[in-house]
């Protein structure tokens, strides 16, 4: 019986290798971004406290200084927070770009093994049509060999 013999077997196996390797720098971004956002929610409750605590000294004896300290220290947090948001913005467009990339991958592969999807299936064709063949002159052999014998 014939084996089945993928003409573009390298270049599908190394499509493969491609969308593991966009698979892995995918959640390598991804992790980052979810590092970055924690970052951000981290900056965002310190600046929460900052701003328990400058309310609570306002509500207390007045200490202008401690007042003004925990008042730069909101302006401080603030500061922070927008550059933590640029950064996670930063980090989503990488990871958007990341699951382009990982799509294209996928597809490419997908379009490969559909080609050979298709080479196979035109090989087990083939193939049927030589076992017909083969049947069909065994089936011809044997009724002309039948005949000569009936004829002696």
């Amino acid at each position: 019986m014939a084996k089945f013999i993928y003409r573009m077997q390298s270049i599908l196996d190394i499509k493969y290798k491609l969308e593991e390797q966009a698979k892995q720098h995918y959640m390598e971004v991804r992790t980052k971004l979810n590092e970055e956002e924690m970052v951000l929610a981290h900056l965002n409750k310190r600046k929460e406290e900052y701003f328990e605590t400058y309310r609570r000294l306002l509500l207390e004896k007045l200490n202008v200084l401690e007042i003004e300290s925990c008042k730069d220290a909101i302006l401080i947090m603030d500061e922070y927070i927008m550059e933590q948001q640029k950064v996670v913005d930063i980090v989503q467009r990488e990871l958007e770009q990341a699951n382009e990339v990982m799509k294209e991958a996928m597809k490419e592969r997908k379009i490969h093994e559909k080609l050979k999807e298709n080479q196979f299936e035109s090989f087990l064709q083939e193939l049927k049509q030589e076992e017909a063949k083969e049947i069909d002159q065994l089936v011809s052999y044997q009724y002309s060999n039948k005949n000569t014998q009936e004829e002696v």
